[in-house]
């Protein structure tokens, strides 16, 4: 195989320039560059929340520029090698030579994936949930098998997690769990693993040895930036002053200080009477206005992750994954023949596999759409 390394790593370090073209290392660096000028900063953390998203998005760039730079390193490294093994004629370079290049294979392609995943919401984080479905005991503890498998996935992978809500079944397992992925392109890596999971096995919760179907629903949504301010150009706002009054309606002063503000594009209307004087009103009643569009900005986020998640039953009929833990072990993917004979490592977090198939599927179902 030695003799045939230096062509098939001219092919592969052709399929790495161009991952590095379609990753835009170059605006990477750059983005990277200005994000630290803001983190270095001194006055970054008198707004924690903003300064939080700061360093956040330093660290994801970083993250990702790491991986890519980390590759054509080890590309640089094993060009040395080959050439090594090949003067030396060295049987144990050879084979190290050898093996390092399947392991780089192996690398690139798993970039070559991330290279899909081009989605609006695909390079964000993730927040990922859980729902026990039909099956009692059994999908109450398939929900927690499941939720592990999630965990040591991120854990095998250096992802942080943040679990933010589990609601234990009274019996074995949890009803739900919630919990947020915080790596770069994690939504659009774990949003292939939405769906309907399907476990069958002999039930460890019944006397008569029968084998139990169980089910359980995963979805996956993007974390979405909240706005943290609304710009409200006064074009889009008619303000109106009246005359203050109080109680039954008779004049508490002179002058016309309160203000009526109406935002045209929503119709959102806000009234302030409380101020002294008609200035104090208006940034009163522009401060309401704002935090009702925010709140407003809130609620669409909030349906567009409802229309992103999609709708799970977590039932026969619609799953797209099935788990056999008995006769013959396997965990089959449906949607993409994807399999794997050994659930045990499926179940310990080995879903590469899985994950892969599953978007290089939809890239090519976007594609005949």
């Amino acid at each position: 195989m030695l003799d045939d390394l230096p062509g098939q790593l001219a092919a592969l370090r052709s399929t790495f320039d161009d991952i590095r073209a379609v990753v835009g290392v170059e605006r990477l660096e750059k983005e990277i560059a200005e994000l630290s000028e803001k983190a270095g900063a001194p006055d970054l953390w008198d707004d924690p929340e903003a300064a939080q998203k700061v360093t956040s998005s330093l660290s994801h760039r970083q993250s990702e520029l790491a991986r890519v730079t980390a590759v054509q390193r080890r590309l640089d490294d094993l060009d040395v090698l080959v050439e090594m093994a090949r003067e030396m004629d060295d049987a144990d370079t050879a084979a190290e030579a050898e093996a390092e290049f399947e392991s780089l294979k192996k690398t690139v392609a798993d970039l070559e994936v991330q290279t899909l995943l081009d989605g609006e919401y695909d390079a964000r984080s993730a927040v990922v949930t859980i729902r026990s479905g039909a099956g009692g005991d059994d999908a109450t503890d398939f929900a927690e098998m499941l939720m592990r498998m999630y965990l040591r996935w991120a854990e095998r992978h250096g992802y942080p997690v943040k679990v933010m809500d589990t609601s234990y079944a009274e019996g074995a397992g949890i009803k739900s769990a919630t919990f947020e992925v915080d790596a770069p392109y994690a939504y659009g890596t774990l949003s292939v693993e939405a769906g309907t999971h399907r476990l069958a096995r002999i039930s460890p919760f019944g006397s008569a040895d029968k084998r139990q179907t169980s089910f359980a629903a995963v979805e996956v949504i993007p974390v979405m930036e909240e706005a943290q301010e609304v710009d409200i150009p006064e074009s889009d706002i008619r303000v109106d002053v009246f005359r203050s009054s109080g109680p039954g309606g008779q004049s508490v002063n002179t002058t016309d200080s309160a203000v009526r503000i109406t935002h045209l594009p929503t119709g959102l209307v806000v009234s302030m009477q409380n101020e002294k004087s008609q200035i104090q009103n208006r940034a009163a009643a522009m401060r309401v206005l704002q935090t009702r569009l925010l709140l407003l900005e809130k609620e669409k986020e909030a349906a567009k992750k409802k229309e992103l998640a999609g709708v799970i039953t977590a039932s026969w009929g619609d799953q797209m994954r099935s788990y056999f833990l008995y006769g013959q072990q396997l965990v089959k993917d449906l949607r993409t023949g994807f399999e794997s004979g050994n659930p045990a490592t499926v179940f310990d977090g080995d879903l590469d596999g899985f994950i892969a198939a599953g978007i290089r599927w939809r890239k090519s179902s976007h594609d005949e759409d």
